[in-house]
């Protein structure tokens, strides 16, 4: 009977350590959200991530800048038509037309990553510009540079007008998306650490079967 105490116990304390690590965890990750960046440098493209009129009009913004030469709206629903997405953004007429691409295949940051990997890779990019909310950088970043490891990644976070990132602790709207994102974050960074493992065992394999 001792022992199964003994043996309660540590499980109780190992659950509350990693409730303690989880909520630290989520608030290092809110609180290192980057806000109000400065543009970015230059690149040779431009991937917006669709969720948000914000996010286009700056990646229109930044083309008009000169920041790269074309662009790509990632995650563009079927129905939609390009002259609907220009009137949303200032100047988006004169740049549309000759220097902006429609991806309509994602439906989520993996197939965001996916679907801007194929493009990439189509034109023969070697730098990209992401645009996509501050909150959910991180997630993509990891997800893109999964998908595309040898393309350098310029993150350009874009603040969503509905959230109070700077104060998240005391808005309940922001809290939950905010914990939402970061079970995400959390389970996409699991995924990705795994596959490296995974690959770095297959490689520690196939030295071994050469060797011999």
């Amino acid at each position: 009977m001792r022992a199964v105490f003994g043996a309660l116990r540590f499980f109780l304390l190992g659950v509350m350590l990693g409730g303690v690590l989880f909520a630290a965890g989520f608030a290092l990750f809110a609180s290192a959200i980057q806000q109000g960046t400065g543009a970015p440098r230059a690149a040779q493209a431009i991937v917006a991530l669709t969720g948000g009129k914000a996010r286009i009009g700056q990646a229109v913004k930044l083309l008009a800048q000169g920041k790269a030469k074309r662009l790509l709206i990632s995650g563009v629903h079927p129905s939609t038509r390009a002259s609907q997405l220009q009137r949303l953004v200032p100047g988006g007429a004169d740049f549309f037309p000759c220097c902006v691409d429609l991806g309509r295949a994602a439906v989520d940051t993996r197939g965001n990553a996916a679907e801007t990997s194929a493009w990439v890779a189509r034109h023969g990019y070697r730098s990209l510009i992401v645009v996509t909310s501050d909150y959910h950088i991180p997630r993509t970043l990891i997800e893109f540079a999964w998908a595309m490891p040898e393309v350098q990644l310029i993150a350009h976070p874009v603040s969503s007008p509905d959230l109070q990132i700077g104060n998240w602790w005391s808005h309940s709207g922001t809290r939950r998306v905010l914990f939402v994102e970061y079970v995400k974050y959390l389970n996409t960074l699991a995924q990705y650490a795994g596959s490296r493992v995974v690959a770095g065992f297959g490689g520690t394999a196939r030295s071994t079967a050469s060797a011999n």
